[in-house]
């Protein structure tokens, strides 16, 4: 089959001839790209029409040759390249002398090599006013009815075609006049305001669509972005206002407004808008939720850097363990607390688990879903003192180099546990006051004024009466924690608790050093018992681990000191009352107190005949729980029975 495709010089010539038509054309001709808003090619005639030589007219971007009238451009082009041609004459561009000339343009959609690029034919309507002119007067001389039909087509076709690209838009169009009436709706106008067309051209356009704003607020008139283009000028261009429907319905939208002007008199202006409103209800979504996202992103990061803190801090155990009177004494105290936001104040020696005892109130309580944060108040440097409880802003003082959030803030919602209260300086107590009466507190170096819904739950190892006397601590902050007193106990005063705690923490150490699992013994526990644990649950606690990483064979190997575990056989004479060679200076010390308590043991098994149990036993003498002084004097290794008469 014979190769049907013109040779390419075939090709250059049907070029070189178009070009040559182009530029012998007596009218104005232009072809440009849409996309890039390049001139591609002008004729002479072209250069005349707008005082511009042709190579200079192809250096320009049609949106120069039309400033203020880039939406009916950019409608007209869609309207060539949609249906292929398309006439206006709502275009005016600028000479180069800056005057509008007023034109009618023929738009052709090129294909082929071309495809993309528009065929733009000028007709100077100046120029032609004046010929139609001359050509009346022809017609009415000649009794030209014929020619008159014609130009009556032309217009017609004219009007049509305006028409074709105000429907075939997708935005909503509508102009108004000078006065502000409606000139004309296209369909998608009417479509998006529920209007017909009848209703609203004649009208006043702003006070049928435009009168109220988003909050209800009147819209005067003269403020209307609208009005001002063509009083003004000037282009507007709205991103977020209502236009109000029919039905009283707001619909979000944002418009341009662009001047229509008549040989260089503003005389109106047409408004092309699109209906934004499911875009902008989508985005104020996302910043709510991003927001949201923000608010819960900075409080885990708040948690989890009190966490992180809380890591390096020593947790002992979360259970309270034992069964002793005292024990069963703090559980239904903190029973009978937990439930309520009552302030708490735990008393005891250093070491008896006071901050357990708050995590048990706090994890009984309603506030439990949220965190419980915790504040060594005898480890804050003086001077930091406020910013660690209510936080500091940025440049607040030297070193403060950022935003800082405080302890209340952290606890907000849930429970702050004060340790070692009595080491709060006393000028900032005033201010601890205030956040418990008021609820309310300031960040350092920051004027805004916070609210905070905290429980507290203190500890102190210190007489806090003591310090109120002698003007240490401020009496009405004492009253206002210590709402419900809770005293923890010393270990040696419940030494029933001694075998539970041991075997918990021995089988807690066990699984974190990763060793067999080791037991107490008979005379392990005896020894354990016999030792009256200064340090208390803490000092168990260490000597546990201590005995298991020197465990060997299955054995654990206590560290005690020999004095305090020494076993007595036999029967020991009813000692002499204490002599004053155990004081030094007058104080009592720990080996003393220790011989003391033993004799104590030894004359009240005497004058009891050995019973330890009843209403007549030692232990009631002595006013012990019978199986605390069972398990001191197995300890001592005294034998009950050997002070028995006979």
């Amino acid at each position: 089959m014979p190769d049907t495709a013109a040779p390419p010089d075939h090709a250059r010539r049907s070029d070189a001839l178009a070009a040559v038509i182009i530029a012998a054309s007596p009218r104005p001709m232009l072809v440009f790209d849409p996309v890039a808003d390049l001139i591609l090619h002008a004729n002479p005639a072209a250069g005349r029409l707008f005082g511009l030589a042709p190579e200079v007219l192809v250096t320009r971007r049609m949106s120069e040759l039309h400033k203020g009238q880039i939406p009916a451009l950019v409608v007209f082009t869609e309207a060539v390249l949609d249906q292929g041609q398309a006439v206006t004459r709502g275009l005016a561009p600028s000479r180069a002398d800056g005057s509008e000339v007023a034109v009618e343009y023929e738009g052709a959609r090129l294909d082929g090599a071309g495809a993309g690029l528009v065929l733009l034919t000028i007709s100077d309507l100046e120029e032609r006013h004046r010929r139609e002119v001359d050509a009346e007067a022809d017609a009415y001389l000649k009794g030209g009815i014929a020619e008159w039909r014609r130009v009556e087509r032309f217009f017609r076709d004219v009007e049509r075609q305006n028409q074709l690209i105000l429907r075939a838009a997708g935005e909503g169009i509508y102009g108004i006049n000078a006065d502000g009436h409606t000139t004309f709706v296209n369909p998608a106008a009417e479509r998006l305001l529920g209007w017909r067309a009848e209703e609203l051209v004649g009208r006043d356009m702003h006070g049928m669509v435009h009168h109220t704003h988003a909050d209800g607020s009147h819209y005067p008139e003269h403020e209307c972005p609208i009005y001002a283009a063509f009083r003004e000028g000037e282009v507007r261009q709205i991103d977020d206002e209502v236009f109000w429907r029919k039905d009283g319905r707001p619909i979000r939208v944002e418009y341009t407004s662009t001047p229509i002007r008549d040989r260089g008199v503003v005389v109106g202006a047409v408004i092309v808008f699109r209906d934004v409103t499911s875009r902008r209800e989508a985005e104020e979504r996302l910043h709510a939720a991003l927001a949201e996202v923000d608010a819960l992103r900075e409080r885990l990061e708040r948690e989890n850097a009190y966490l992180l803190e809380e890591i390096r801090t020593e947790v002992n155990h979360h259970h309270i363990i034992g069964r002793s009177a005292a024990i069963q004494t703090i559980a239904r105290q903190i029973d009978l607390v937990a439930p309520t936001d009552a302030n708490v104040l735990i008393t005891g020696e250093s070491g008896t688990g006071k901050e357990l005892i708050a995590r048990a109130i706090h994890e009984a309580g309603r506030r439990s879903h949220r965190p419980l944060i915790r504040v060594n108040c005898a480890a804050i440097p003086r001077e930091l003192f406020e910013s660690e409880f209510f936080g500091h802003v940025r440049g607040a003082f030297t070193g403060a180099v950022r935003d800082r959030v405080g302890r209340f803030d952290l606890a907000d919602g849930g429970t702050l546990f004060l340790d070692e209260v009595g080491e709060i300086p006393l000028e900032l107590q005033s201010k601890l006051l205030r956040v418990l009466q008021e609820g309310h507190f300031e960040r350092v170096g920051e004027e805004r004024t916070r609210a905070v819904d905290v429980r507290i739950v203190a500890a102190t190892n210190r007489d806090l009466k003591d310090q109120v006397r002698r003007g240490r601590f401020r009496e009405d902050l004492y009253f206002r924690l210590n709402v419900f007193p809770i005293e923890s106990v010393p270990l040696r005063e419940r030494l029933d608790d001694v075998p539970l705690l041991a075997a918990h923490f021995l089988a807690k150490t066990c699984r974190r050093l990763n060793i067999p699992e080791l037991r107490l013994t008979r005379g392990d526990v005896e020894r354990l018992t016999g030792y009256d644990w200064p340090g208390n649950v803490r000092e168990l606690e260490n000597v546990i681990e201590r005995a298991a990483i020197l465990a060997r064979g299955g054995r654990l190997r206590f560290d005690l000191e020999p004095s305090d575990t020494t076993r007595h056989a036999g029967r020991v004479p009813p000692p002499a009352a204490p002599a004053m060679a155990e004081f030094e200076d007058g104080i009592l010390t720990e080996a003393g107190r220790r011989d003391r308590d033993r004799r104590m043991i030894e004359i009240a098994l005497s004058r009891c005949g050995g019973r330890v149990y009843g209403p007549n036993g030692a232990a009631a003498l002595l006013g012990l729980p019978a199986t605390t002084l069972a398990s001191r004097i197995r300890a001592l290794g005294l034998e009950p029975r050997r002070y028995r008469p006979g």
